[in-house]
């Protein structure tokens, strides 16, 4: 923790970063409660991973011990949560990680951290505005409309542009202008229908389960066929571990896959600022939020292979077919439209996380001030919504980005570690700063919490890796050339000298 204003690790207090937040022309609404955070949170979690993931890591990683591995991931998350919850409720600030990291580890640390955060927020909207779209087609075929091949997007033989994800994305830039109570009205409502047929779900599929199809529940263990160059998990490369498939480890291998199913409750966080009570609201949103989700995923993963074998699952659309295989066809029309219905809602929330980082950024002076100004009469940061609407909806129209989702991974478990780290450091530095909420056992439990998000990350691709790092050296690049010579920080430490 640097107090030389000059250096690049210079950091910013936490009592000037909540009087940044008090300027007329840079301030945020206060206008969501412990609800809105929860249901927000709930909203952005529970997407297709539910829906998809599940089938896919029981056929080919875990069997019915799937429900460990969303456990494992669970406790991954909350041990990440405990550390978001005590800096959210302490700097009720936009920019979650970012300015958690600008508090406790100073400037360059939290530029990297926004500078992932911003790639990690908007490749996340685009690739769920993508499925979205998918699941939409789906439906509209059902019903006997079907669009031209040209706008079904690059994913389909012949298609060129994916009109509905376009679309999607600029109609939710729209409402997040008008206003962040609006969205959260609007999340409420499609996220009490997403959850109704997760619901359904579960509680229909209780009277389908055989208790034959849970054995084994942890599978005999078989060793994976190791992947080459690139496309091999990056602990592969450095030590020569070979994942697993069933048996415990690859309890431990479906966690690092199922952790998909879990990326959006540190959006959250990002809210703080538009937040009446973060000091109490923000801990509840985060960890309510969590365990919701958490306890929804254990509890489909033991209905799904109970339903069906785990070795007959569909990999595309588990739960759906499960239900077919189970002679009840409809419920796959049920799963279809709460996926559709769902998504949207995590599109919004991505969307809504990423605005803020940018605006948080950009009020500091290390992006443009230009995109800090917040509307008149809506008191939302619609400036940098309506630009980073308009790209990433072009971006999901035109571009094909299954190979890109992984970096939404890497970039999640990068922010996990820097918040963890930053917990540690503003714990020793600034003892006396009152923390409405505390992460308990420190520094256990942040210490944990960097082990397992390292481990996860380990696990992915090394050219997932690759990726990340070339995104990150542009990022230094614009940080040296233009945030550190603009960072209103530096300006006042450059003003006290004369």
């Amino acid at each position: 923790m640097s107090t030389d204003l000059n250096s690049p690790f210079r950091t910013k207090s936490v009592e000037q970063s909540i009087r940044d937040t008090e300027e007329p022309e840079h301030q945020l609404r206060k206008s969501l409660s412990a609800w809105d955070l929860t249901v927000f949170g709930v909203g952005v979690i529970i997407g297709t991973g539910i829906f998809v993931l599940t089938g896919k890591v029981a056929k080919e990683t875990a069997g019915p011990a799937t429900a460990l591995a969303f456990v494992a991931a669970g406790v991954v998350c909350a041990l990440a949560a405990l550390c978001y919850a005590e800096f959210a409720s302490t700097v009720p600030v936009a920019g979650s990680a970012y300015t958690f990291s600008y508090a406790s580890i100073g400037e360059l640390p939290a530029w990297i951290i926004g500078w992932d955060l911003v790639l990690e927020f908007a490749l996340g909207t685009a690739v769920v505005a993508v499925g979205w779209s998918g699941y939409v087609r789906s439906l509209m075929d059902n019903a006997g409309i079907q669009l031209p091949a040209s706008l079904q997007g690059p994913d389909v033989p012949g298609g060129a542009f994916d009109l509905l994800a376009f679309v999607l994305v600029l109609v939710l830039t729209a409402i997040l202008v008008v206003g962040v109570k609006l969205s959260a009205r609007i999340t409420a409502i499609v996220v009490a229908i997403k959850v109704t047929v997760v619901l359904i779900v579960i509680i229909a599929g209780l009277f389908f389960i055989k208790g034959s199809n849970y054995k084994p529940f942890i599978p005999k263990a078989v060793t994976q066929e190791g992947g080459s160059g690139l496309d091999a998990p990056l602990v592969q490369l450095i030590f020569g571990y070979e994942p697993t498939n069933f048996g415990v480890m690859g309890i431990f291998t479906a966690a690092s896959v199922v952790f998909f199913a879990f990326i959006g409750f540190d959006v959250v966080a990002t809210a703080a600022e538009e937040t009446k009570l973060p000091q109490k609201d923000m801990p509840r949103g985060i960890i309510g939020s969590l365990l919701i989700c958490t306890v929804l995923y254990v509890a489909v993963s033991l209905v799904v292979t109970g339903m069906q074998h785990y070795s007959q699952l569909s990999v595309s659309a588990p739960l759906a077919d499960a239900f077919k295989s189970a002679g009840h066809p409809v419920y796959g029309g049920i799963i279809s439209f709460g996926a559709a219905v769902g998504l949207t809602t995590v599109c919004m929330i991505l969307l809504l996380g990423q605005t803020r980082v940018f605006f948080a950024m950009s009020r500091d002076g290390l992006l443009p001030r230009f995109f800090s100004r917040t509307h008149p009469k809506f008191r939302t940061p619609y400036r940098p919504t309506i630009l980073l609407g308009v790209v990433i909806a072009i971006v999901a129209g035109f571009t094909s980005i299954n190979e890109l989702a992984t970096l939404v991974n890497i970039g999640t478990l990068f922010a996990f570690v820097v918040v963890a780290l930053g917990v540690i450091i503003l714990r020793r530095s600034r003892p006396d700063l009152h923390r409405s909420f505390r992460t308990p056992w420190v520094p256990l439990v942040p210490i944990l919490s960097i082990a397992t998000s390292v481990w996860l990350m380990l696990n992915l691709p090394a050219e997932t890796w690759l990726r990340f790092g070339i995104w990150m050296v542009i990022g230094l690049f614009v940080y040296f050339l233009y945030g550190r010579s603009h960072s209103r920080l530096g300006r006042r430490g450059r003003d006290a000298k004369f």
